[in-house]
């Protein structure tokens, strides 16, 4: 039995009180907690929890994405699936799982529930309620993920709610996903087909508002405060702290590999504290309030909890000195202990290489007004403008003084599929093109750019590596980062991932974008389930209406 203590002070959140002493760890618990008379100047708490984490997002594999979160304080994600799931089915969903195994890093998966998230794109998959309750059914997987169809659960479609039925009976939580849902549809959405009294949907991390949080937790929901690498809702969320500490957890949703080496949770809770927020209230929503909510087996640095725990210098800089999870340390002073253990990839791809016609729009009118998607720093949400057309020869082409570029998705699942077309404004771009195949949530090939050529050959960077970002300066000078798991993943380490995504990211700033993340906010002008204009790889969506529309206004 491997025994060992270590003294501090101890950060105790249930009590809401500090006092110097000796945790005692035993085969993997915290055997005892003991006051003593004198403790070193350094704090042991709980260790953080991201509650709510696209794991692909990272474009690292499980392994590789511990072996930088522990470094830290986090010791445990609530991970949802859902992108491998859109590419690769049940298969990439267990890879998952699989290769999370590998550390001891505390993973809990849920069952993706809107693969495809909606009926208006083409994924490499379908889990229906079938999938998704045999999916449920496994120890491995904790909860049923996001569910992004919030219009199909408020008109009480049968196979959303089947899904929803299918947790309930699992006795599995049901994490929301409804952005801008308010009042009495928040209400009704938290609960729709439920019986009465009975907990439903219980969580939304997709707030941009503190109006909508507080309507969401009036229906009984809670409030996951994100802070992502593109998506940020903490300055609209952070009053929750005080207002619902109980409600309230921390996430990052995505997190890109080079912000992923500089911080996770800790620096959430770092801000929170330098606010003034309460120290207790703070790290229960970072350490505790996941934990509760999806009943984990995580520990809580409490007597007979498995020993996942930090130490760190002090309680305002939140200095990580030491992470412990089951017992076993597993960081210390800013280095990794963890591993990293090579994988074998797996994947969908079938786009074959474009031309830039393919990439051309044809004028309808010889003054043409055209929808802009209007892209949001630190928001998932765009706008829909309408804008005057750019014509040349008579085609509708960028217009880089105005900021008006060519967004491009073109369909990874089948070969000859005709690449959709449309504009987006605030990119910033002034010559060449972005792409990727990190695209939500169907993970197409998603392209912006000043000219035809310089967006094919982005793209068919990406058809020769089958998968990864790319930068193309013109149309001869291609930069590519290749990911060859379901070309969301690198089979590399996190930190020679970081380093390589910290340089394509840098290319890519280069051709004048003034995008904070633009890769992360490229990936997500193609979630359709987020309004208010987005494009698919069938066509322009507009995303309140729920139905296509047209690039030019008739």
């Amino acid at each position: 039995m491997n025994i060992f203590s270590i003294k501090g002070q101890i950060v105790d959140l249930f009590a809401r009180r500090i006092f110097p002493g000796e945790v005692t760890v035993g085969d993997g618990i915290i055997t005892a907690i003991r006051e003593v008379s004198d403790a070193p100047k350094q704090y042991l708490l709980p260790g953080f929890v991201d509650a709510h984490i696209h794991i692909e997002s990272s474009m690292l594999v499980p392994t590789a994405f511990a072996q930088m979160a522990v470094v830290h304080g986090t010791v445990a994600t609530v991970s949802d699936p859902h992108e491998i799931a859109n590419v690769c089915g049940v298969e990439g969903v267990q890879y998952m799982i699989d290769n999370s195994k590998l550390s001891p890093f505390k993973f809990f998966f849920g069952a993706p529930s809107c693969v495809p998230a909606t009926g208006f794109e083409t994924a490499g998959a379908t889990l229906d309620s079938k999938a998704v309750e045999a999916l449920l059914q496994s120890p491995d997987i904790w909860y049923l993920s996001e569910m992004m169809n919030y219009p199909g659960v408020l008109h009480g479609e049968a196979e959303v709610m089947a899904k929803i039925a299918a947790a309930i009976r699992a006795k599995k939580p049901v994490d929301g996903h409804a952005p801008g849902l308010r009042g009495t549809e928040a209400a009704t959405y938290a609960v729709a087909g439920l019986p009465a009294g009975q907990a439903g949907i219980t969580t939304d991390h997709e707030c941009f508002t503190l109006e909508e949080a507080l309507d969401k937790i009036k229906a009984g929901m809670h409030i996951l405060i994100r802070e992502g690498s593109a998506a940020k809702n903490y300055e609209a969320l952070a009053e929750l702290l005080t207002l619902h500490p109980d409600k309230v957890m921390f996430c990052s949703d995505d997190k890109h590999p080079d912000e992923l080496a500089l911080h996770h949770i800790n620096e959430v809770v770092k801000r929170s504290l330098e606010r003034g927020y309460d120290l207790y209230d703070v790290l229960r929503a970072a350490c505790v309030n996941p934990v509760l909510h999806y009943k984990l087996p995580v520990g809580m640095l409490r007597a007979g909890d498995p020993a996942d725990f930090i130490v760190v210098n002090n309680l305002t800089e939140i200095g990580v000195l030491q992470t412990y999870i089951g017992g076993e340390m597993v960081a210390e002073k800013g280095k990794s202990l963890l591993p990293y253990t090579a994988v074998i990839p797996i994947n969908n791809f079938k786009a074959k290489e474009k031309k830039p016609v393919d990439f051309e729009i044809k004028a309808a009118s010889e003054t043409p007004v055209i929808r802009v998607i209007e892209a949001i720093e630190g928001q998932l949400v765009t706008n829909q403008l309408q804008l005057p057309g750019k014509i040349e020869k008579g085609l509708l082409v960028s217009d880089t003084a105005h900021d008006i570029l060519k967004i491009a998705v073109v369909n990874r699942y089948e070969p000859d599929a005709k690449p959709a077309v449309a504009f987006i404004k605030n990119f910033g771009l002034k010559h060449g093109a972005l792409a990727s195949t990190v695209g939500h949530d169907c993970h197409n090939i998603i392209s912006v750019g000043t000219d035809d050529e310089s967006v094919c050959a982005a793209v068919n960077a990406l058809v020769d590596c089958k998968g990864g970002i790319a930068v193309a300066k013109d149309k001869d000078t291609v930069e590519c980062m290749p990911l060859p798991v379901a070309g969301l993943m690198s089979v590399a380490n996190g930190y020679d991932t970081a380093a390589a995504y910290t340089k394509i990211d840098a290319a890519a700033k280069e051709l004048g974008t003034p995008v904070h993340s633009p890769f992360m906010t490229l990936s997500f002008m193609a979630l359709l389930v987020i309004p208010s204009l987005k494009l698919s790889d069938n066509g322009l969506f507009d995303g309140r209406k729920f139905e296509f529309t047209g690039v030019e206004v008739e």
